[in-house]
């Protein structure tokens, strides 16, 4: 960040937000955040610090969520926001009425319930002790008598604990929101003007996050970033940024002149980042000249070059993927006499692996692929069975009865959700969100959590936003009716997906 001063002018918009994409602007947050987005809608930096506090247990099991929304859409539309007690205003009016903050529990609590600076700090941390005994049920006959008292109706009343009642449930601090809010802001504007910056970081704090490199990567090279294979005539440990090849660049042209991003030998599976560092060191003193000269001077052992090899990193060495696994199975430690002495043997030439097997060694190898995605290779097979792709989908209109398939790369069951499971397929095209209800969850748990090619067969949503064609709202999900686990048509190849409870 250092390295990066954000313009004071450019203030966080949606479209901004929009412009970056889903993937990295909220790293550690659930598809709940990246669904309200649209909905949301943030024009500015407090929008954000709303955004990253209202999707949390405590709002969403207060009932906050919505009726914010709501409001918003209505202030959104020209409309008017009348509080039903003006006095409560310092407290609500910067949430649009919707207590959404702890700090503005107190304040209620202060102003309606004529709690004490310490009775508010009271409730404030029983509202953190979440479902500890004595928590914020023991406030209800003090705040509600209270709110009655004071001549705030018993229904008013009643919802505004039910509210403060969703705290115990986990509720965010606006302090720790703004906080928050000022890594979204930062993530996204890398993310959109930093875009090859903001790939090689990423990769490089892995694992973190929600998403995995393989999709990081994907997401990138849509956005027209150049993504380059590793390579240890020019790989470093961390992923590095090189200069662009501008006549490669996607026809959009949409980031012309940023960097190329250049993967790091991080991403080979077993190979120890002290044989790394020891290829940047003898890479320094001279470029290797064959397979041979590298083992030699940067000391590999066998397991080592094997793991360079079969991630494909051997390229201008040895040729193809099949030649450089061969070479590598070829190369012995020789006895220390003759470390020094170069062998010379005819090259034995063999064909290169098909396409399948390749994009099957890099997931095993790295565990992600500059080839074609995998589904790609069995989409005329899909659509024989009449299984669509995201693209397809994302052109449907609301109501829809559809059939999808991908890999499976998120499975999300949050405690709010009372039972449901939510699903993340990718295929070549982009991501599909399933919505997997318990009853169906229950009925068939093998697929839902075993599966890594799934099949959905059900009902196509999208939302209602002002300012889109009805029937055609930004927000998208499949809700599945039925389940189909294709994992074996993926034959080989190893995916894994990221769970979260």
């Amino acid at each position: 960040l250092e390295m990066h001063t954000i313009p004071p002018d450019d203030k966080p918009t949606y479209d901004m937000i929009c412009a970056a994409d889903t993937v990295g602007v909220f790293q550690i947050e659930s598809r709940a955040q990246m669904s309200m987005l649209p909905r949301l809608q943030p024009r500015s930096y407090y929008d954000l610090v709303v955004e990253v506090a209202i999707v949390r247990p405590g709002p969403i099991q207060g009932g906050m969520v919505h009726p914010y929304l709501k409001n918003r859409e209505h202030l959104r539309n020209g409309g008017e926001i009348k509080p039903e007690y003006p006095a409560l205003n310092p407290a609500l009016e910067r949430t649009l009425g919707i207590p959404i903050f702890q700090e503005q529990v107190m304040q209620i609590a202060m102003i309606a319930a004529d709690f004490t600076p310490g009775e508010a700090d009271d409730l404030r941390r029983s509202m953190a002790a979440w479902k500890r005994k004595g928590g914020v049920e023991r406030f209800h006959g003090r705040l509600v008598n209270a709110m009655v008292k004071n001549k705030y109706s018993a229904e008013f009343s009643e919802r505004i604990f039910k509210q403060i009642l969703g705290f115990g449930d986990y509720g965010f601090p606006e302090s720790h929101a703004a906080s928050f809010a000022k890594l979204v802001y930062v993530s996204s504007w890398l993310k959109r003007h930093e875009p090859a910056c903001f790939l090689a970081a990423m990769v490089n704090s892995q694992p973190m996050g929600f998403y995995t490199p393989s999709q990081l990567v994907q997401d990138a090279r849509k956005h027209d970033v150049e993504v380059r294979a590793v390579d240890v005539t020019c790989s470093a440990w961390d992923c590095t940024l090189e200069p662009a090849n501008e006549e490669a660049r996607l026809p959009s042209g949409i980031y012309k002149g940023q960097p190329a991003v250049r993967l790091g030998l991080r991403l080979v599976g077993g190979l120890p980042e002290a044989a790394a560092l020891r290829i940047e060191e003898a890479r320094a003193e001279a470029p290797f000249t064959s397979t041979e000269d590298l083992v030699s001077r940067a000391r590999l052992g066998t397991l080592e070059i094997n793991a360079l090899a079969a991630a494909d990193a051997l390229l201008p060495l040895a040729g193809h993927r099949r030649q450089q696994v061969w070479e590598a199975s070829a190369i012995k430690p020789a006895p220390e006499l003759l470390k020094a002495v170069p062998t010379h043997e005819t090259a034995l030439q063999l064909p290169d692996t098909p396409e399948g097997e390749n994009i099957l060694f890099d997931y095993r190898a790295t565990g992600l692929t500059l080839r074609r995605h995998p589904v790609a290779l069995l989409r005329p097979r899909l659509a024989r069975r009449g299984l669509l792709s995201a693209g397809e989908l994302n052109a449907l209109p609301n109501g829809r009865e559809v059939a999808a398939c991908g890999i499976v790369t998120v499975r999300q069951q949050p405690q709010t959700a009372k039972g449901t499971i939510f699903i993340t397929l990718e295929d070549e095209t982009g991501p599909v969100n399933v919505i997997v209800w318990k009853s169906l969850r229950e009925t068939q748990r093998s697929e839902v959590l075993h599966a890594r090619l799934l099949a959905v067969y059900g009902v196509w949503q999208r939302s209602e936003e002002s300012g889109t064609r009805e029937g055609y709202g930004a927000v998208r999900n499949l809700v599945a009716q039925r389940l189909e686990d294709l994992t074996p048509l993926l034959g080989r190849l190893g995916t894994s997906s990221r769970d979260f409870h």
